[in-house]
């Protein structure tokens, strides 16, 4: 299915009970809602789910100009209206996990519960190696950037940000890269205590991506939180062990 917000056409799908607990799942960066199929059938029998694709994700048109956090939140809340959602459970994984946060937090959505899968929302502390990488890209770029040199240096600049950037950013069209650099330096640990609905960490304790440590000050900072580590998963936790997650998930909303 497909709807219309701000001029950009919106994929999304729905499924389950549709007089029961509604529920609306966020997928992570460069992801899309394909990720919440197994859940979605896991709740049919008691939740009306609803999955949203982000702008530039499955087949939801790419925004023209680089959004921050604030553009994500604001899209979330016009999709919920736009579908008639009244007050869903919020489902979110890595960065739909950090949209969750936002909206909760700064009190601009009151869902009465909360998931978050191996979520995005703390800048985290970069080891020597990403360091040394980071400092690296920095002196190449200046180098590169110099007005003597920027004339004969032709992709080199480009080469060097593939080189030394992330799966994630290579990946993305420039818009998309504009709008990850601006997320990923977003740090929410301020504002996570005034979050106020029961929160569920369900997270892979070999998530490198968001590291297990990160679940535990979010647990430590969120006041009615509870987290269930699945042992010998990763950044897709809830899709590793599925069988493991279902029944948290079913016991979680009754």
């Amino acid at each position: 299915m497909e709807i219309l917000i701000d001029g950009l056409n919106i994929e999304y799908t729905e499924s389950g009970n549709p007089e029961g607990t509604e529920v609306l799942l966020l997928h992570g960066w460069g992801s899309s809602f394909d990720v919440y199929k197994g859940i979605m059938n896991c709740l049919a029998d008691r939740c009306k789910t609803v999955a949203v694709n982000f702008p530039g994700c499955g087949n939801s048109d790419t925004m023209e100009k680089p959004w921050n956090l604030d553009n994500y939140c604001d899209f979330v809340l016009k999709f919920i209206k736009a579908v008639g959602l009244k007050n869903p459970i919020i489902f979110g994984h890595s960065h739909g996990g950090r949209v969750a946060l936002k909206l909760s937090a700064t009190k601009l959505l009151t869902p009465p519960k909360m998931v978050l899968f191996d979520s995005a929302g703390l800048i985290p502390v970069k080891t020597p190696a990403q360091k040394r990488r980071a400092r690296n890209f920095k002196t190449v770029k200046k180098v590169l950037s110099m007005p003597v040199i920027n004339k004969f240096s032709g992709g080199l600049l480009e080469k060097a940000r593939n080189h030394y950037g992330s799966a994630d950013y290579n990946s993305a069209p420039p818009v998309l890269r504009q709008t990850l650099v601006s997320l990923v330096n977003t740090d929410l640990r301020e504002i996570l205590p005034d979050i106020s609905c029961p929160t569920l960490l369900i997270w892979g304790d070999n998530d490198t991506a968001t590291p297990l440590a990160d679940a535990k000050i979010m647990e430590s900072l969120i006041p009615d939180a509870g987290l269930c580590v699945i042992k010998g998963t990763g950044h897709y936790s809830f899709c590793e062990k599925p069988f493991e997650v279902y029944p948290i998930l079913r016991s979680f909303i009754k």
